[in-house]
């Protein structure tokens, strides 16, 4: 390597562009996409060739990296028309293109038939999708639920709360100390990878927090709870920021930390009654379940037992934590990377509102100022922060997901602050990052290093920002009145409606987008949102899912913009007041939580006949 190259060596989390640019260039040679990604560039930048692992000595077929570096070095020395041919074949499928022919514009019937036709994607009886390795895919099951509810579409809803169930049952979760593994290698979510990262827990707590105000599920419940304080409790560094993860590893074994045998367990918690029950419920059993270990999961005890039983099941996960805190611990990764951080404030906030409690809403407002205080230099937005280090300027997904963040807190907190920061973001991201066509490049238009701004609007292990966008633009719009974010939105679908043709379960998170922009769900609360005559309103709020609507407490006094369907809406005879709008249309004043319940399930519900065939 050193001998025939100048190497460069890229942390993926730190610049995700770069990562996304060569990762795509990977997928145009015909390769599967995967790390440790080596792509082979000319002096400016432009990819030739590239792979992911290349064994150390040849086998199966495969060269080993040895042989690959020494022809391509002789590939680059003696054969300049080959590489001239590859990189104007990658620079020409990398250059973003928006113009996928001409496609209609969508409709509900199809977007209830592509979330029909998902369901033949899900595993029926472990839920996530079929196969392993199997990942939460949560932008595919919030799409899943939200088209569910609005469709009628009774499999969605099912196969969402199945999935769930398994997850949060399974070795995936961290039933000691709170917390969700990566992905699990196998169909069961029995054994994972052992890595804890920051935004699969903030999106797992935000779809459980939803599908908890349907079903009122004490598991979801007791997730929630345990997977904040887990972050609260490990995740937070010196000024309210939020880590990035946990490695997998620990003192070279990966794991290590998490896995028990029989024995140790039984030096914890003994030989009783009270033992065993722990063990039959936890499928812990002498041999272990991987690798002669025991992954502490209930996937053959789904069902929770009876209130004392789970208690005394918790006093013994309360007396492995104490034990396993001795251990040596995983590696932190401690930098502050503000995409992840705008999720799990989103998330956090959320279930703060939706559980009433305050603590995890004061938890998400100091993340958010630790991000809009220590991350902004004269107005724009690094990516990642360390030890008072700013590394990489922000790609347009950690602009879009604090401004959803700001948005959340907004109508949480009722501070117009986190509204106005929410304008002022969306004003840079339109000015660096817009594309003419519609939509958001990934960069900004002065990064320096890229040979080409990546410009996509599918999701990967997170929302894609364009997806993201799509509805902090329907919110803006909704809040301000102003009709240029409207017809921001309008431009952004329209960019991608033809790329969501080729593989729609790629785009989950534009198509719930989509479904905001069809079928705005605006909920205005005239009236004290802190006095106690509002308690029972916010348990009515918190007992049915309307999955992305706006639910915006006005108090005496404060005006609706006058574009907004619900302006002038007010209290009646002085007592709280509640409206819902959807679209365009406003239902009569609801004086009585009941009344809002109902409402609510009624107008969320839109009766279309799925369409013949999807998009």
């Amino acid at each position: 390597m050193n001998t025939l190259f100048v190497n460069i060596k890229v942390d993926r989390e730190e610049r995700p562009d770069v990562d996304t640019l060569y990762m795509t260039a990977l997928q145009e040679l015909g390769e599967q996409g995967g790390w440790p990604l080596t792509m082979f560039l000319l002096p400016d930048g432009m990819p030739f060739f590239g792979g992911t692992y290349f064994p150390p000595e040849p086998r199966y077929g495969r060269p080993s990296f040895k042989q690959v570096l020494e022809n391509v070095a002789r590939v680059y020395a003696s054969e300049q028309e080959t590489i001239k041919q590859n990189t104007a074949f990658l620079k020409s499928r990398l250059t973003p293109r928006l113009n996928y022919g001409v496609a209609p514009e969508f409709s509900e019937e199809q977007l209830a038939a592509v979330a029909a036709k998902f369901i033949g994607a899900i595993d029926p009886t472990n839920g996530g999708l079929r196969g392993a390795p199997k990942f939460p895919n949560t932008a595919i099951f919030h799409f899943l639920w939200k088209a569910g509810l609005r469709y009628g579409l009774i499999t969605c809803i099912e196969e969402v709360k199945n999935t769930l169930l398994h997850i949060c049952q399974g070795g995936i979760y961290d039933h000691v100390g709170g917390g969700f593994s990566r992905y699990s290698v196998d169909e069961r979510w029995l054994v994972p990878h052992f890595e804890k990262m920051l935004y699969d827990n903030a999106l797992l707590i935000e779809l459980m927090t939803e599908v908890w105000k349907e079903t009122q599920s004490d598991r979801l419940k007791a997730r929630v709870a345990e997977t904040i304080g887990w972050i609260e409790r490990d995740m937070i560094v010196p000024g309210g920021g939020l880590a990035a993860s946990y490695d997998a590893d620990s003192e070279g074994e990966e794991g290590k930390f998490y896995v028990w045998t029989a024995q140790e367990i039984t030096s914890v918690l003994g030989h009783g009654e009270q033992a065993a029950i722990f063990a039959q419920v936890y499928d812990v059993a002498e041999g272990g379940n991987w690798e002669g270990k025991t992954i502490l999961n209930r996937l053959n005890a789904l069902a929770l037992l009876n209130r004392a039983e789970e208690q005394a099941l918790d006093g013994c996960l309360k007396k492995l934590f104490e034990v396993r805190e001795k251990r040596t611990k995983p590696g932190w990764d401690d930098k502050v990377l503000a995409d992840w951080n705008g999720l799990a404030i989103r998330a956090i906030a959320k279930a703060g509102d939706a559980f009433r409690c305050l603590e995890w809403v004061e938890l998400a407002a100091k993340a958010y100022a630790f991000v809009q205080s220590r991350m902004f230099v004269d107005g724009r937005l690094f990516h990642s922060f360390r030890q008072d280090k700013l590394k990489a300027p922000a790609t347009s997904a950690g602009y879009a997901n604090m401004i959803s963040a700001a948005l959340a807190l907004h109508l949480i907190a009722g501070e117009k602050r986190y509204l106005d920061d929410a304008t002022s973001w969306t004003a840079v991201m339109n000015q660096h990052y817009g594309a003419d066509g519609g939509g958001y490049f990934l960069a900004a238009d002065d990064t320096a290093d890229l040979v080409v701004r990546p410009l996509s609007a599918s999701d990967d292990a997170t929302p894609n920002p364009n997806a993201t966008m799509l509805q902090n633009l329907a919110d803006l719009y909704a809040l301000t009145g102003d009709i240029a974010y409207l017809n921001r939105a309008d431009g952004l679908l329209g960019a991608f409606q033809g790329a969501v043709q080729t593989a729609a379960i790629a785009f989950t998170g534009l198509l719930s987008g989509t479904l905001t922009l069809i079928s705005p769900q605006h909920i205005v609360m005239a009236g004290d949102k802190a006095s106690q005559d509002a308690m029972p309103w916010h348990r009515a709020l918190a007992e049915v899912s309307v999955p992305n609507a706006i639910v915006q407490w006005v108090a005496s006094g404060e005006a609706i913009p006058a574009a907004s369907p619900a302006a002038g809406k007010t209290q009646v005879d002085g007592k709280i007041t509640a409206y819902v709008c959807f679209g365009q249309h406003c239902s009569m004043p609801l004086t009585e939580p009941g009344q809002l319940k109902e409402k609510l399930k009624e107008d969320r519900h839109a009766g279309v006949q799925v369409a013949a065939s999807p998009i």
